[in-house]
């Protein structure tokens, strides 16, 4: 195995694992951080017991399956990046743009246990757990590296091929 084949299967490794534990974060804001913080004092149980009398529900199914989109999407960038010796750049920008994504992943996968909450408690429908913050600063920031890693890509290219 080739040092740039080592360097895409760590950046493969550590790009689905981000993914990973951003899409677990997004699930445990949505369905316990966020409801615990919009119905103060009251437990997760009664919660879900009180949406439930009214005819709504946390439901997990559709987080889950929102959330994992992204997850199989960073398995598939690792595979095809692994399997095609592709160079590390690509790699990483792939999950960099996964993890800027997310914030619109979040959005989706939130709306509708955002809605009951809101529907059963008359609340509006927003964060209110200031746990989704990382997930908007982490999306921020992996935008900012995808501007800069081109930036840098762009100048290294031009510097190899200026004339000496």
């Amino acid at each position: 195995m080739t040092r740039m084949q080592r360097r895409t299967l760590w950046i493969s490794i550590a790009g689905v694992l981000a993914v990973t534990a951003y899409a677990a974060w997004a699930a445990l804001q949505i369905l316990v951080l966020n409801p615990l913080a919009a119905v103060p004092g009251r437990t997760l149980d009664e919660i879900r017991a009180e949406m439930s009398a009214v005819g709504e529900d946390l439901l997990w199914e559709p987080v889950f399956f929102i959330l994992g989109i992204g997850v199989v999407l960073a398995v598939v960038v690792a595979v095809v990046s692994i399997r095609g010796r592709a160079d590390p750049v690509i790699p990483a920008m792939s999950f960099l743009a996964l993890l800027m994504l997310g914030t619109l992943g979040y959005f989706v996968a939130s709306f509708g246990p955002g809605m009951s909450l809101a529907d059963t408690f008359g609340i509006g429908g927003a964060d209110y757990s200031p746990w989704a913050r990382p997930l908007y600063a982490v999306s921020a920031l992996a935008g900012a590296a995808i501007a800069v890693g081109g930036v840098v890509t762009v100048l290294r290219r031009r510097a190899v091929t200026a004339p000496a």
